[in-house]
């Protein structure tokens, strides 16, 4: 664009930051760094940083800024280049043994064992859907990186190695096509989720009661996996300090949280209904975020039969980041209960913990990712955050921007009252019918 600029990288990141220069065609751009972490500084820690020495080149980092933005490149500078990713010969040929060493060798795998992906397996996994096996069927990044795409018999290899029946090879292609990858590179530990709805829970035998989020069906927990396994080989993401950088990480990535709509058991129309898919159809929805905790952990939470739902869950978002939304997921005895408490629809409940669920601005303006993500929203005038940005204080805003922002499924066996859920934000709807 012919601006002058000079990335400021903490010294943390100092290899991922060269890397994806290089995978730009920018071998040789000037990166200046600074001492690491940024954040919890003083901003008197934070003009040390300033004033003190870039820690990777020992050379003053403010000089160096300025030299970045003014001297002229050289021909070195100028030098351009791209780093090309080589996906291997079509097969490898060894003892079942080796072969699952090299697949943990190389990154192929969530390092658990994997049903190795003959090309028998490959092609009988292909057999369950009408198409092609060189028909792409999307691209995936694992955050802003280019991303990559891919074919339908390379996502029938990762349903493979997750131990994916053929019959559940439509839902990976579905979910493949959505191009959100279940691994991401933010520092921030996300989670991923999916909800099944439509006569295909009950043909693949989906569980959808006692243990629901649990390890309790084939279907539910390959299917998570191969969700995994796929954003990490045909999507680039999982490989930490360059395409993950989850400070912590998170267990759910295994394989994901997989939530099939216990449709029957609602008081309420299914999620993919709210989402303009007809109820005969099949679909699944993708989510992302930060978890799922468990209701019990709300104010409010008893075995009192007359315990109010609503408040339970509205304390409960209450320690949700607003950034992302809420997915509840509703046993059938909550949900039948809160239709007794004139919820009888989901948007009545959405509706009530919208106008509920609150905060002063005050508590809102100290939440890091307000500063980091509203605040420059504000200032551009985008609504609600405009608004909220000019409230006093003591004036009472919602936890989350909109209403749209809560989602709500039912689930569960029926033994015990609580609901739970998911910091989570809603992504996508993709027809599983279309890869039949």
């Amino acid at each position: 664009m012919g601006i002058p600029s000079a990335p400021l990288v903490t010294k943390a990141f100092k290899d991922l930051a060269i890397l994806n220069a290089a995978k730009r065609g920018m071998p040789h751009e000037r990166i200046c760094f600074t001492p690491h972490p940024i954040w919890g500084k003083t901003p008197e820690e934070v003009r040390a940083y300033v004033e003190g020495p870039d820690p990777v080149t020992g050379k003053p980092l403010m000089k160096e800024v300025v030299d970045a933005l003014t001297v002229p490149l050289s021909e070195e500078d100028k030098k351009s280049g791209t780093v090309s990713v080589s996906t291997g010969p079509a097969t490898f040929t060894d003892t079942a043994d080796n072969l699952q060493e090299f697949y943990l060798n190389n990154g192929y795998t969530d390092f658990l064992p994997i049903i190795l992906p003959t090309e028998e397996r490959v092609d009988r996994m292909m057999r369950a859907t009408s198409h092609k096996p060189d028909e792409v069927v999307g691209k995936m990044a694992a955050g802003a990186y280019p991303p990559w795409s891919y074919s339908v018999r390379q996502v029938a290899a990762s349903a493979v190695m997750a131990g994916c029946r053929p019959e559940y090879f439509p839902i990976v292609l579905a979910i493949a096509s959505s191009g959100m990858a279940s691994l991401f590179s933010s520092t921030n530990s996300f989670a991923f989720a999916m909800v099944i709805n439509g006569p295909i829970r009950d043909k693949l035998e989906f569980n959808y009661g006692i243990g629901a989020l649990g390890p309790f069906a084939q279907p539910n927990a390959t299917i998570g996996r191969a969700w995994t396994l796929l954003s990490k080989n045909l999507g680039n993401g999982g490989i930490p300090g360059d395409t993950y950088l989850g400070s912590l990480g998170n267990n759910l990535n295994y394989n994901n949280v997989v939530i099939a709509e216990h449709e029957d058991a609602s008081p309420w129309v299914p999620l993919h209904v709210q989402k303009g898919f007809k109820r005969e159809e099949n679909v699944v929805s993708l989510f992302r975020g930060l978890g799922v905790v468990p209701g019990q952990v709300a104010r409010g939470s008893s075995a009192n039969e007359n315990v109010q739902f609503d408040s339970q869950m509205s304390d409960l978002f209450s320690t949700f980041t607003g950034f992302f939304g809420a997915l509840i997921i509703a046993d059938p005895l909550v949900a039948a209960r809160l239709k007794e408490q004139g919820y009888d629809t989901k948007e009545k409940l959405i509706d009530w913990l919208y106008k509920n669920t609150t905060q002063t601005v005050k508590d809102y303006k100290s939440r890091n990712y307000a500063y980091l993500f509203d605040y420059p929203r504000a200032l551009r005038g985008d609504e609600p955050w405009a608004t909220w940005y000019k409230l006093p204080d003591d004036a009472v805003v919602p936890h989350f921007p909109h209403a749209s922002d809560f989602n709500i499924v039912v689930a569960g066996g029926q033994t015990n009252a609580y609901p739970q859920a998911g910091n989570l934000s809603y992504g996508v709807s993709v027809s599983i019918d279309k890869w039949m």
